[in-house]
């Protein structure tokens, strides 16, 4: 044990992250400008930015390098690719990461022979279910140090007949192993072949170790009960070259155990460190006052429950009515000054669309806003996107299969909007949905090859459209044909790409995005984003001599891709810049966890569901590539032991993360009409109830029309 190893132990919110600032400082100070560069490891690419502010914010100018575990293995990985292909006699160029999306559309293709009715076909799971499982299982046995060819044993032993035959799990791993090999040949990387070729290739090599272990001069890493089961190996190397290394550890955490994380093999670092235990402030969180080994053993024993006034409970028949009386009981309370909005935040065990636009549109009304933590929702879902691929459809040929009469009038309006600087409201509509209509009945053409829009004198009664919805259909034929005349290929200069086209349309009928509020701008860049990486994909695969597709075809497939709602709004980075908005904060278990957000009150939207026990379990397989797997069959006990725990580390965590109230929100009946019989519905029961809004039909609710 060395004096320079630290592990620093402690549950949620008990200064962890604050004393590895503090240790950075104080490392930094006692070397000067002789100590080397630091690295710094956070479990995510949030909390990587904001450990990255904390650190800058002590002012100290050692420089300090900071990563997510995946995103250090892929740098190393692009960094010493001539030492791997060196070592694995490999020819091919620099690589390109493929996105999972981009992953699992070309698995899809090289798996087709062995997906339509071969032996990776199974009854009652879908193709792209097969292959996003596939390719989880490889990402899972990468993480855990496992090889492609110990996972059909591995799946065999865990899972026997339960998932799948044994003739299932064998032609999975040869298929994994065909998909491998094609990647390697083609110079593309995905998440598994990255871990794969850092934790079983480059990390065990000599001369990479040797540099490794001169590089930087201490390391810090956090959470550490999310990282991998690699990410010991690598830690142990920095450890064994008497690198001063800390590290943070919450056996509360664990939220990502069951999709890669292996804290249990992570602890063992403990045994070479020295041990600092921290215990949270009781005036921080409403757990440490209300005990949460009391309150967790309520979940064992239901009978014996009694909460105080800090927990109370709202309660209803219908989910419907439970959804307004939530919003309207946080509106009374911030108009009343007792809480601010940003102080308030509501966490499921899962958030539907209805939840989502029923609460958001009651805070609205009444005042408040409200931000949903991660809604990825679909690019296509934004109608600014919806309307750049019915422009790239009509311009590029034999793509009119993909238009539909009511995309174009959505193209019509969309394009012909002026933008207002910085608001959420649309500016003035040239072309109105109305006028959008009639011209898309008379004047669009679909056509299979060349697709097209007539002039605006095609409609009889054109005369009735007015000058300004004329104009601006005719500039939008306008701008359509001369893109059109760009992409015969004979002239010079090249034919028009179609990332080039997305960029010009972007900055003609857009103005560049620079007017436009942050959710639809955000929708923009991941759209360009998203082109960008695909044709990167392309041009690599072209160089390869995969295929010769003329560029409408590709663009085809791009629109395809899109329109099935596979690529959702997540750019880089992923929060807005400058103060953060007063507004309510909507968010899912595993996000809110994952944020390590705190409020001083929550409510608990869904109390008495069952997925607060069975929601966000594990990836199929998970189990059997934890480092403290027996090797025996999976059982159902098992199971239902695993689902406990991780209701209990949930329940401890989020008593954590709230100050001041807590909230229990439940309806008798879920939104498919089932009873809620969950593991939290005693505590709800025994909870004080508050008296619903008379003025709040307990049947129906009301929620106006959509904005």
């Amino acid at each position: 044990m060395s004096s320079g190893f630290l592990w620093i132990v402690g549950t949620t919110r008990s200064g962890k992250t604050e004393r590895l600032v503090r240790q950075y400082a104080q490392w930094a100070e006692a070397q000067g400008s002789a100590l080397r560069p630091m690295v710094v490891f956070a479990a995510n690419g949030d909390n990587r930015l904001e450990l990255v502010d904390r650190l800058l914010d002590t002012q100290v100018a050692v420089p300090f390098e900071s990563h997510t575990p995946l995103g250090f293995f892929q740098r190393e990985v692009m960094l010493f690719w001539p030492l791997l292909a060196q070592s694995l006699q490999l020819t091919t160029p620099f690589p390109v990461r493929l996105r999972p999306e981009t992953e699992q559309a070309l698995a899809t293709q090289v798996w087709q022979p062995l997906l339509d009715g071969g032996p990776l076909q199974q009854e009652g799971v879908r193709q792209a279910v097969m292959v996003r499982r596939s390719l989880d299982i490889w990402q899972l046995a990468a993480l855990s140090g496992t090889a492609i060819a110990d996972i059909p044993a591995r799946l065999e032993a865990g899972l026997g007949e339960m998932g799948g035959t044994p003739d299932l799990w064998q032609h999975m791993g040869e298929a994994l192993q065909q998909w491998r090999r094609w990647c390697l040949q083609r110079g593309l990387l995905t998440y598994g072949l990255i871990t794969e070729l850092y934790g079983q290739h480059l990390l065990p090599n000599p001369q990479y170790q040797s540099h490794l272990a001169h590089r930087y001069g201490a390391l810090l890493a956090d959470d550490l009960d999310e990282y991998p089961a690699i990410a010991f190996d690598l830690f142990s190397q920095w450890l064994d070259a008497e690198v001063p290394s800390l590290f943070t550890f919450n056996p509360e955490g664990a939220i990502r155990l069951g999709l890669g994380a292996d804290p249990r093999c992570m602890g063992q670092l403990a045994q070479r460190c020295r041990q600092e235990t921290l215990v949270a402030n009781p005036q921080q969180s409403l757990g440490d006052r209300l005990g949460v080994d009391r309150v967790l053993s309520w979940l064992a024993e239901p009978l014996w429950v009694e909460v105080p006034e800090t927990v109370q409970a709202i309660q209803t028949t219908a989910r419907g009515s439970l959804l307004r009386q939530v919003a309207e009981q946080i509106a009374e309370a911030i108009h009343s000054g007792q809480v601010a909005a940003h102080e308030v935040a509501i966490i499921g065990p899962g958030l539907d669309a209805i939840a989502r636009y029923t609460l958001r549109e009651i805070l609205n009304n009444r005042g408040i806003a409200l931000i949903s933590l991660h809604d990825q929702q679909p690019l296509v879902s934004y109608p600014k996107v919806r309307s750049l691929l019915t422009l790239l459809a009509l311009i590029y040929p034999g793509l009119g299969p993909l238009i539909q009469a009511d995309a174009v009038a959505d193209m019509l309006v969309v394009l012909s909007q002026q933008p207002t600087p910085f608001s959420d409201r649309s500016g003035d509509i040239c072309i109105d949905p109305v006028r959008a209509g009639l011209l898309t009945d008379h004047c669009f053409v679909p056509d299979v090859q060349h697709p097209r829009l007539l002039e605006a004198t095609a409609f009889p009664r054109w005369d009735r459209l007015g000058y300004q919805a004329t104009e601006a259909y005719e500039a939008i034929r306008g701008w359509i044909a001369t893109q059109k005349q760009q992409l015969d290929p004979s002239p010079v200069p090249k034919p028009l790409k179609p990332i080039t086209l997305l960029d010009r349309a972007i900055q003609q009928f857009f103005h560049g995005g620079t007017a436009l509020p942050y959710d639809q701008l955000s929708a923009l860049r991941e759209l360009m984003e998203t082109a960008q990486h695909y044709w990167d994909v392309d041009g690599r695969l072209r160089q390869t001599g995969h295929h010769h597709l003329p560029d409408a075809a590709v663009v085809g497939t791009f629109i395809d891709l899109l329109q099935h709602g596979t690529i959702t709004a997540d750019p880089y980075p992923l929060r807005s810049m400058g103060r953060s908005p007063d507004a309510v904060t909507l968010a899912t278990l595993f996000q809110y966890r994952s944020q390590r957000c705190h409020h001083r009150w929550h409510f608990w939207l869904d109390a008495g569901s069952t997925l607060w026990l069975t929601g966000g379990g594990p990836l199929v397989g998970a189990p059997m590539f934890l480092s403290h797997w027996s090797g025996q069959p999976w059982t159902a006990v098992e199971e239902q032991a695993d689902d406990l725990a991780r209701l209990q580390r949930q329940v401890a965590d989020l008593l954590r993360r709230v100050s001041d109230r807590l909230y229990l929100c439940h309806s008798d009946l879920s939104t498919n009409g089932q009873e809620q019989v969950g593991p939290l519905l005693a505590i709800v029961n025994a909870a004080t109830a508050i008296a619903p809004d008379p003025a709040i039909p307990e049947a129906t609710v009301n929620l106006g029309e959509p904005s």
